[in-house]
C-alpha cells in the first residue's frame, strides 16, 4: 500500500480518481479516500441516487465514517475481491474502515443471479491510538424514524417504495438537518459497525457476525476470480479490470453498464455530462468479448440471451437498454444538483437512446459468433433471430446514422458503422457454416463483399493515403480522422499490416495526439458533433493504438505504450473514461467499462504476440 496521502478537495470535491467501487451485481457505491460514500443508487444501478454527494457536496447526500479532523487516507482492495478498506488518520489515532455490499453465504457469481443481500456493511476498527469517529448518514431529502423494533428507517422522496433501514452498533441520533449520526470515541482494538439495508429480506441481525459477512463476501468473489485465465503483462491490473467489469454487470439480466455513474464531466465546467448507467449493446459486447478471452464465458452467454430477447420483443435491436430491458427514461436536467466541481448540468436518462447506430447489428452477431465457435447451440429460434438481424443490417447499411461516438447532429455514413454491418453479415455466414444452418449464402456473401468494397474504396482518401471517418461515393466530404478507424483491423475488414491501415494509424496518432500516448477520439468542436465545448483524451482509443502496434509487429512500442496507459490507473486499479492531457487527472464517468476492456484486450493480444514471437 502506498503511504498515506493528504486529502485536498478542489471546489468541494475530491478528484474522481480518489474513489473505489464496491457492489453486488444489483447496485454499486463509490467510497472516497476520505471515508465518505457519495454515490449509491438503490435498489438498482440505474435507479435514482440515494446518495449523490459526488455531484453536489452540499445537497447530494453522503454516508460518512471518518475521524474528526481527518489528516489523511489511503485505500486497498482485499485481493481478488470487491471488499475495500480505507485507512484514515486522525490527530491521535488511525482507523480502518472496511466496506462491502455483502453476498449470500455460498454464493457462486458464475451461476447465481441473486447473490445480493441488499446490504451495505461498514466496519470501523481502530488500529492505533484513539479516534473520535464521525458517523453520519445524510441522504438527500430524507425522513428518519424509529420502527417498533427500534431500528432506524429512512424514507426519501426518490425511493418511496424501497424499505431502507440503518443498523448501528453504537447509538445514533437525528440532527436538526435530518441526518442520522453521532461522534463515537474508539480506542485501539475497538470496533464500530453500521449497515444500510434495502431488500427487506436479509437485514443484519445483532447476533450475526459482520466479520463473517465480509468473509463470505470475499469467498464468493474469490471463487469467481478462480475462473480468470490470464498470464501476460500487467496481470494484476488485468484481473482487477475483470472484476471491475463484473461489478458493472447486472447479474439478474446480464446487461453490463457503460459506467457506474452519471454526469461526471468530460471537461471540468463543461456540458458534456451524460448518464452512463445503462447497457449499451456496443459496450457490453466489447466487455463480454474481453471477458471471454480470459476464460469468463457465462457473462457473454447471459448478455447474448437477454439482448436477443429484447431485440426479438421489439422487432429490432436498440442501441441501449435500461436494466429492466426497457428504454432509459427521457433525458432531463436536474437543477437541484450543481455537478462535480460545478460541472452542470447533471443529467438523468440518456437522449442518445433513440439514435440510429448501425454498429449494433455487428456487435450482436459477433457475440453470437463467439458463442457458436465455443460450442454454443444455434437452435431454430435463435437462428431465426440472428437471420432477422442480418437482414436488417443488409437493409440499413447505406442509411446515415449517428455513429459510435453518438453525435448529436445530423446522421452520416460513418466508416465504423458500415464496417460493423459488414461484421454482421460476415459473422452470420460463419455461424451458418459452424451450425450447419441454411441461409441465402450467395445474397449474403454479395452484400458482405459490397460493404467491404464500399469501406475500402469510399472511405479511403488516395491523396492522404488514409481511411477517413465517413464514406463518400463521389469522393467528396469523406470527413477527417477519428479514433474508431483504429478498430478496423480489430473487426477484420482490413489487415493490421495493410499499407493503408499502417498509414491510417500513423495519421490518427499524429492528428489526434494529446501527448504521452493519449489520443482524442476526434477533434472537438460544435461542428463535429453538434455540442459545445471540449473533452479529454479517450482511453480506449489509446488501447486500440496498442492493438495496432501489436498487429504490425511493433511489440516493444506496443508494450511501452500499454504499460504507460496502465500506469494511469488509480491506486485501486480503476480507470475513468477520459484523461485530462494537461495534468493527467480523470474525466468522465467512472469506472468506465471501455477503459477496462482496453486493459484486458490489449494485454491479451500482447501476450499472444509475445508467445508467437518465441
Amino acid at each position: 500500500m502506498n503511504p498515506t496521502r493528504s486529502l485536498e478537495p478542489v471546489d468541494g470535491h475530491l478528484p474522481i480518481s480518489d474513489h473505489g467501487l464496491i457492489g453486488d451485481g444489483q447496485s454499486c457505491a463509490l467510497v472516497a479516500r476520505d471515508g465518505d460514500i457519495g454515490w449509491l443508487c438503490l435498489p438498482r444501478f440505474d435507479s435514482p441516487p440515494f446518495l449523490a454527494g459526488l455531484l453536489d457536496a452540499d445537497r447530494g447526500g453522503s454516508f460518512t465514517v471518518a475521524p474528526v479532523d481527518l489528516r489523511g487516507g489511503e485505500q486497498r482492495y482485499h485481493d481478488d475481491t470487491a471488499v475495500l478498506t480505507t485507512t484514515l488518520d486522525g490527530p491521535a489515532g488511525t482507523v480502518e474502515v472496511t466496506d462491502a455490499m455483502t453476498l449470500r453465504s455460498g454464493a457462486d457469481l458464475t451461476e447465481l443471479a441473486s447473490a445480493s443481500r441488499g446490504e451495505l456493511v461498514r466496519i470501523a476498527r481502530v488500529t492505533r491510538g484513539t479516534v473520535e469517529l464521525v458517523v453520519r448518514l445524510a441522504p438527500k431529502a430524507a425522513t428518519v424514524f424509529v420502527d417498533e423494533a427500534g431500528e432506524w428507517n429512512v424514507s426519501t422522496q426518490s425511493h418511496p417504495d424501497v424499505p431502507l433501514r440503518l443498523l448501528s452498533s453504537h447509538r445514533l441520533t437525528v440532527a436538526d438537518d435530518g441526518s442520522l449520526g453521532a461522534i463515537v470515541t474508539l480506542r485501539a482494538g475497538e470496533v464500530l459497525t453500521v449497515s444500510l439495508h434495502w431488500s427487506g429480506e436479509t437485514r443484519l441481525k445483532p447476533t450475526l457476525d459482520p466479520n463473517g459477512l465480509i468473509e463470505q463476501t470475499e469467498a464468493a468473489w474469490r471463487r469467481w476470480m478462480e475462473h480468470v485465465e490470464y498470464e501476460g503483462p500487467q496481470r494484476r491490473l488485468v484481473r482487477r479490470s475483470a472484476l471491475t467489469l463484473k461489478l458493472l454487470d447486472h447479474s439478474t439480466t446480464g446487461g453490463i453498464m457503460a459506467a457506474a455513474t452519471s454526469s461526471l464531466p468530460e471537461h471540468v465546467g463543461g456540458v458534456r455530462n451524460w448518464d452512463y448507467r445503462y447497457t449499451w449493446v456496443r459496450d457490453a459486447a466489447f466487455s463480454t468479448y474481453a471477458l471471454r478471452r480470459i476464460g469468463l464465458t457465462t457473462e457473454a452467454d447471459a448478455f447474448l440471451s437477454w439482448t436477443l430477447a429484447c431485440a426479438e420483443r421489439d422487432g429490432k435491436p436498440s442501441i441501449m437498454y435500461a436494466l429492466d430491458g426497457g428504454q432509459p427514461p427521457e433525458e432531463w436536467e436536474d437543477d437541484t444538483l450543481s455537478g462535480w466541481r460545478g460541472s452542470a448540468p447533471v443529467r438523468w436518462g440518456n437522449g442518445a437512446a433513440g439514435q440510429t447506430q448501425h454498429d449494433v447489428y455487428g456487435e450482436l452477431l459477433d457475440v453470437a459468433y463467439q458463442w457458436a465457435r465455443a460450442g454454443g447451440r444455434i437452435d431454430d429460434h435463435l437462428w431465426d433471430v440472428l437471420t432477422a438481424l442480418t437482414e436488417q443490417a443488409i437493409e440499413n447499411w447505406t442509411v446515415p446514422d449517428h455513429g459510435i461516438w453518438e453525435i448529436r447532429d445530423a446522421g452520416r455514413a460513418f466508416t465504423y458503422s458500415v464496417t460493423l454491418c459488414f461484421v454482421a453479415v460476415d459473422r452470420a455466414l460463419k455461424i451458418a457454416d459452424i451450425a450447419g444452418r441454411e441461409c441465402p449464402t450467395d445474397r449474403w456473401t454479395s452484400a458482405r463483399d459490397e460493404m467491404r468494397e464500399a469501406v475500402l474504396e469510399q472511405a479511403f482518401d488516395p491523396e492522404a493515403g488514409t481511411f477517413t471517418e465517413h464514406l463518400s461515393p463521389d469522393g467528396e466530404n469523406r470527413g477527417g480522422l477519428d479514433g474508431s478507424l483504429l478498430a478496423l483491423p480489430l473487426r477484420r475488414i482490413v489487415d493490421f499490416d495493410d499499407p493503408r491501415m499502417v498509414a491510417t494509424v500513423d495519421a490518427v496518432w499524429k492528428r489526434l495526439d494529446a501527448g504521452d500516448g493519449l489520443l482524442y477520439r476526434y477533434l472537438h468542436d460544435e461542428s463535429s458533433d453538434g455540442l459545445p465545448g471540449k473533452e479529454g483524451a479517450f482511453l480506449l482509443c489509446s488501447f486500440w493504438l496498442v492493438d495496432n502496434l501489436t498487429g504490425q509487429g511493433r511489440l516493444d512500442e506496443a508494450e511501452n505504450l500499454y504499460d504507460s496507459l496502465c500506469a494511469r490507473a488509480n491506486h485501486l486499479g480503476l480507470l475513468s473514461e477520459e484523461i485530462d492531457p494537461s495534468d493527467g487527472s480523470f474525466l468522465g464517468n467512472f469506472p468506465q467499462a471501455f477503459s477496462h476492456i482496453g486493459v484486458i484486450s490489449s494485454g491479451y493480444r500482447l501476450a499472444q504476440a509475445r508467445r508467437d514471437q518465441r
